[in-house]
């Protein structure tokens, strides 16, 4: 068998079967395992210009890095889904939203959710805390331990980062 010319195809075919089994045992689950392999190696080759040295240095600690971030997403996005049906197993049946108005529902919570964890923390609890909890920004700013100013610079930041998501 010839070797593959391209890092990452060498990588694929070197680490592949380790790399399943690790998220099979992670997962319990042999199909998600595989598509969560295919996942990290897409995402390997959409990054791998400027993150070669890494994968070439440690290529199964490098694919672990990606895989677990993987991991953490797949179980954020079955927690934000479980935690959707059971809100829809609440509503009585004339109000259910249809199959397809239920699948877009979920497909923007987890748009949601992305942009939410890409804030930074304090960010983020700001954010949370005027919008879900309707507290004012002295009120955010003693919980946080910063000024009214880092409150509203904390806000800015949020409100634009949705702003930015819409387009």
């Amino acid at each position: 068998m010839s070797v593959p010319a391209h890092p990452v195809a060498k990588l694929y075919v070197d680490h592949h079967g380790w790399l399943k089994n690790w998220l099979r045992k992670k997962l319990g689950c042999s199909q998600r395992a595989a598509d969560l392999v295919q996942d990290t190696f897409e995402r390997v080759l959409r990054t791998q210009a400027s993150a070669q040295p890494e994968i070439l240095r440690e290529p199964r600690a490098y694919l672990v890095t990606v895989a677990g971030r993987l991991v953490a997403n797949h179980y954020r996005r079955q927690t934000l889904e479980d935690a959707w049906l059971a809100a829809l197993a609440q509503m009585p049946e004339p109000v259910a939203p249809s199959p397809e108005e239920q699948l877009l529902i979920l497909h923007t919570l987890n748009e949601v959710d992305a942009l939410l964890n890409a804030l930074p923390h304090k960010v983020r609890t700001a954010f949370l805390l005027s919008q879900l909890e309707g507290l004012g920004y002295a009120e955010i700013g003693e919980r946080l331990g910063v000024t009214v100013r880092t409150v509203k610079r904390y806000m800015a930041q949020a409100f634009e980062e949705c702003l930015m998501s819409l387009e």
